[in-house]
């Protein structure tokens, strides 16, 4: 299961803690020094500096929504004079951006009886969508897991070569068909091919052409309809590769990914190259639902399981 990836606390917190935190470097400095400079030291917390706090919550990418649910419940603690200085505001911030995330984490990870794990991987054309499938078959492949990847973005020649390059860094076997092939066909030979293997897990590869084609979604219900074929309850997560770097810009594509490809959690990319890291707390707000994983780099192992408290204590310290 993908919630094996997170261990115990004792194991992951620290490496992932650090790794977090250099990734989330520019929107730490970026919001850090925003709200010192908004909150002088000493300075009486009250309705006005939390208004002018507002923009900069806004800047880290937050969102309009949730930033204002943030403030509205600060203010409560303001007006009651519960908050005696910045750190306590840093504070209480955390906890409330905490609470946001930890409920759209409640949504747990179906667990699979039997093998494989069927996982379909989604998302819009340059978000890093077939990079993220050759770094999750890296994380599988290092906990000692048998990995099946299905190149079933067949109207790109770019999109099954570019998997089968990430198949021989990993050493995991690619499912492919010529380019303009049926997805759902080589779908269904890499499906038949894990079951007799008995490999743990078969990652696909969709399509990524621009949401507004309807032909896509409907390509998307066609796989989902002969994974459940083949194996029951297939596919058992369906992951939404998001690029972090578009911020706000992402969520109504990602909305109507939501709506029509059954999506069960997201990815983010590319944490390391923006200031504007709040996003991931946007996402879990507004879509409901959990981010599973982020990418901090471009190396196969540049993939950390997401963690709300790591994320949440790498933006303030």
């Amino acid at each position: 299961m993908i919630q094996t990836l997170f261990g115990s606390t004792e194991e992951t917190k620290p490496g992932l803690f650090d790794r977090m935190k250099q990734a989330v470097t520019r929107t730490r400095e970026n919001l850090a020094q925003r709200i010192d400079d908004v909150v002088s030291l000493g300075k009486e917390i009250d309705r006005a500096t939390l208004d002018d706090l507002e923009g900069t919550l806004i800047s880290a990418d937050l969102g309009t929504t949730t930033t204002h649910e943030v403030l509205a419940k600060l203010r409560e603690k303001a007006d009651r004079k519960q908050i005696k200085d910045v750190n306590e505001l840093k504070r209480l911030l955390k906890e409330e951006l905490l609470a946001i995330l930890n409920m759209a984490n409640q949504r747990p990870v179906e667990r699979v009886e039997g093998t494989p794990e069927v996982i379909l991987v989604v998302g819009v054309n340059g978000t890093g969508k077939t990079t993220t499938i050759g770094k999750l078959a890296q994380v599988f492949r290092s906990q000692g897991k048998s990995v099946l990847l299905c190149a079933a973005d067949t109207f790109r020649a770019a999109a099954i070569d570019q998997l089968e390059i990430w198949g021989q860094r990993t050493g995991t076997e690619v499912i492919r068909t010529k380019p303009g092939g049926d997805p759902a066909a080589v779908l269904f030979d890499a499906l038949q091919s894990a079951a007799a293997r008995k490999s743990d897990y078969v990652i696909v590869d969709t399509a990524g052409r621009l949401h507004t084609k309807t032909s896509l979604m409907s390509e998307l219900e066609k796989m989902r309809r002969t994974a459940q074929r083949i194996i029951p309850g297939a596919p058992h997560e369906t992951l939404l590769v998001m690029d972090a770097t578009t911020g706000q810009n992402g969520l109504q594509q990602a909305r109507l990914f939501t709506q029509s490809a059954g999506v069960t959690g997201i990815v983010l990319t590319k944490l390391d190259g923006t200031a504007k890291g709040g996003v991931v707390v946007a996402i879990s707000r507004e879509l409901g639902l959990p981010v599973r994983y982020v990418g901090v780099g471009e190396k196969a192992g540049d993939l950390l399981p997401f963690d709300a408290r790591a994320f949440v204590d790498s933006l303030f310290e």
